[in-house]
């Protein structure tokens, strides 16, 4: 089975964990894969810091998927220290609400200096990939585009509006900005990093993880090509719902589906995908149990729904999720 899925940070991070377990996909070395998964990263987060280039959804996806993610944090690495961000801050330098740690540095250095020696971000990610056997694991890991999309954030400030880095507002002020807007720096200028579009059009299904649908996977569809590619495969695109009981599963959704107009529930974010066969982008959606009323108005609708528990609390759970996201797929191409 080749399975491509549209990724964030930590939701779809240990979704696709999940999805390796479940296809048995998930020891390294074992044997050669059974299934080929393709995971396309959102890269919108990403920054320059301390001289390096910081990808943190690319980074959250090598860690988990490599096994060496801090579990309780969700990202950077396990057993990590901070002598160097320390240090720094004793110079003046950097931001004391986004700190490096010294293993998470030497990626940032390592992608830094295969960028300016020309290395495109497909392959720097390819190279990092390669120290984790994420190939021996089953998972191809692939940046939404080579060239660089900063995801920015319009709020209001003491002279008018101003931009802030989407990192800025997510970390520092942690959403309490109300935004005005999210602006994709570059995206306008970027192309499908190599292999995406194949993926898409080779895949026997897609898969759109519980990752923020405004600025995560709504930034992956932003690259030019790829949502045309998303709405042209033959194969079924099933999605997990990131809302769980009316509240976002991590983090600050909320305020970012509040800022273009989307309720925090399960329904309204599925119809903000919209279904495939009116213009959207899904054939089938999973929300939780505490979702039920949502699944019963979109199945009135016509959506094929599916009902399951969808909070990722460990791996055997991530596993069971993804199961159910692939039961859906035949359910899917059946029209419910």
């Amino acid at each position: 089975m080749r399975v491509v899925v549209l990724s964030g940070g930590v939701g779809g991070a240990r979704f696709t964990r999940g999805l390796l377990a479940h296809l048995g996909a998930d020891a390294p070395g074992s044997r050669a894969p059974a299934h080929e998964v393709t995971v396309v990263a959102n890269t919108g987060d990403d920054l320059w810091l301390h001289g390096v280039r910081v990808c943190p959804d690319l980074d959250t996806l090598l860690y988990t998927l490599g096994g060496v993610v801090h579990e309780e944090q969700g990202w950077g690495r396990r057993e990590e220290s901070t002598r160097v961000s320390t240090d720094l801050a004793a110079y003046g330098v950097g931001w004391d609400w986004f700190t490096l740690g010294d293993l998470d540095l030497s990626t940032h250095l390592a992608r830094t200096q295969w960028l300016r020696e020309g290395v495109p971000l497909q392959g720097v990610t390819a190279r990092l990939a390669a120290r984790w056997d994420l190939a021996g694991r089953g998972v191809r890991l692939l940046p939404m585009a080579d060239e660089p999309v900063e995801t920015h954030v319009e709020v209001d400030g003491d002279e008018g509006p101003r931009l802030l880095h989407f990192e800025e507002w997510w970390v520092r002020h942690r959403a309490a900005l109300r935004p005005r807007r999210f602006v994709q720096v570059g995206v306008e200028d970027a192309v499908p990093a190599p292999g995406v579009l194949e993926a898409l059009a080779a895949a026997d299904v897609v898969l759109l993880p519980p990752s923020n649908p405004v600025v995560s996977v709504g930034t992956v569809l932003g690259v030019p090509g790829l949502r045309d590619a998303l709405v042209a495969t033959a194969a079924p695109v099933v999605g997990v719902s990131p809302v769980v009981g009316g509240a976002p599963v991590r983090g600050m959704a909320d305020a970012c589906l509040a800022a273009i107009g989307v309720e925090t529930t399960a329904a309204a974010v599925a119809r903000h995908y919209g279904r495939r066969s009116l213009g959207g982008v899904l054939d089938a959606w999973l929300v939780d149990g505490r979702d039920r009323p949502d699944a019963a108005a979109l199945r009135a609708e016509g959506w094929p729904v599916a009902v399951a528990d969808t909070l990722m609390v460990d791996v055997p759970a991530a596993a069971r999720v993804a199961a159910v996201a692939l039961a859906l797929a035949p359910l899917a191409l059946a029209g419910g």
